[in-house]
């Protein structure tokens, strides 16, 4: 079906009819101008992505409700990152001739998808032709106590340096994906390598936001001093920390949570791991900082590797920031991830 058959207003009710309330606090949703919003006593914050087709997916590889499903997790995951309670979003397209309603439904029954595993409300947006491709910007609302509320520039030296997950992962999903990219359009017959690395397509296509870790943390009485998710790397995350914060920090390099398949396809396509856990991005995962007297709060969480690792602390401006390698030796660390708009 075109889409010109719907039109804009019949595209947003067949894309939205399905959608249910979840939150009180969502006294007006999808049908008028904007969302009506109620928090009471709680701050409301707001972030919101955009994706471009070209620039940060290629749909040659990634499918629809996949594509969906990543561009709602992102945006709550920023929402994780303030150490907040993800409750709506609101979904906007840019969307050129060549796609179908029923691409578009695909699309969105990814984001619905995320929308039910989070507890959140798709409470508006809009659609508009696009002469470049596929345009997603999504913004993301969520609700939190003052007090709740953790910033970036939080830390303290001696301070916890902790990622939850593992890392790298995501980038080396990408690497594979765009390898047997590769190999396809130079043989069309051949079959895409992916058996035994299917942890690693999932990180890329599907990550998750680690609601359920903001949910641990305050169930064990721990509340972050400073906090990001991992988007562009965690060395470019922690320099945010750090810069803010006014302070240095050491990473050690055999503390670094990562996946075993990520090791096995380093190795195979000749990547430096340990760069692609610095570096990689798209992990999704939450960095954050704590007092040195939460260690004991924070310990259980460190028995499963999927939760929480300890992998540093805070210090003084003056040390800098460093990886402290198997040998101890101290190699500063430097920001190589995602750069929007670099040449």
């Amino acid at each position: 079906m075109e889409i010109s058959e719907l039109g804009e207003f019949g595209l947003i009710r067949r894309l939205t009819e399905k959608l249910k309330i979840q939150n009180k606090s969502t006294e007006k949703g999808i049908g008028d101008d904007a969302a009506v919003l109620n928090f009471h006593n709680k701050r409301t914050l707001v972030t919101t992505d955009l994706l471009l087709e070209g620039i940060h997916f290629n749909l040659e590889y990634v499918p629809l409700k996949h594509l969906g499903y990543k561009s709602a997790v992102v945006n709550i995951s920023d929402i994780c990152a303030m150490n907040a309670t993800p409750t709506q979003i609101v979904v906007s397209l840019g969307i050129s001739k060549r796609f179908t309603v029923e691409n578009i439904e695909e699309l969105y029954s990814g984001i619905r998808l995320a929308c039910e595993r989070y507890g959140v409300d798709l409470v508006g947006g809009d659609t508009c032709s696009s002469m470049t491709g596929l345009t997603i910007s999504i913004t993301c609302i969520g609700e939190a106590r003052k007090d709740d509320i953790v910033y970036r520039n939080g830390a303290k030296e001696n301070d916890l340096i902790c990622v939850t997950g593992n890392l790298g992962s995501a980038y080396l999903g990408l690497q594979l994906l765009e390898r047997e990219r590769i190999v396809l359009q130079s043989n069309p017959e051949a079959k895409p390598e992916f058996e035994g690395k299917e942890y690693l397509l999932q990180r890329q296509l599907k990550p998750e936001a680690r609601l359920d870790i903001i949910r641990k943390l305050r169930e064990a009485g721990i509340r972050p001093t400073a906090m990001m998710d991992i988007s562009d790397g965690l060395s470019s995350e922690l320099m945010h920390i750090c810069s803010q914060s006014g302070t240095g920090c050491a990473v050690y390099e055999d503390k670094l949570p990562i996946e075993e398949s990520a090791v096995d396809l380093a190795a195979e396509m000749n990547l430096n791991i340990v760069t692609c856990a610095l570096n990689g991005g798209e992990d999704y995962e939450l960095l954050f900082t704590i007092s040195l007297s939460d260690y004991e709060k924070i310990v259980p969480l460190t028995f499963d590797p999927d939760e929480v690792s300890i992998i540093g602390h805070i210090t003084k401006p003056g040390f800098g920031l460093n990886l402290i390698g198997r040998n101890g030796e101290e190699i500063p660390l430097r920001a190589q991830g995602w750069q929007a708009f670099s040449k």
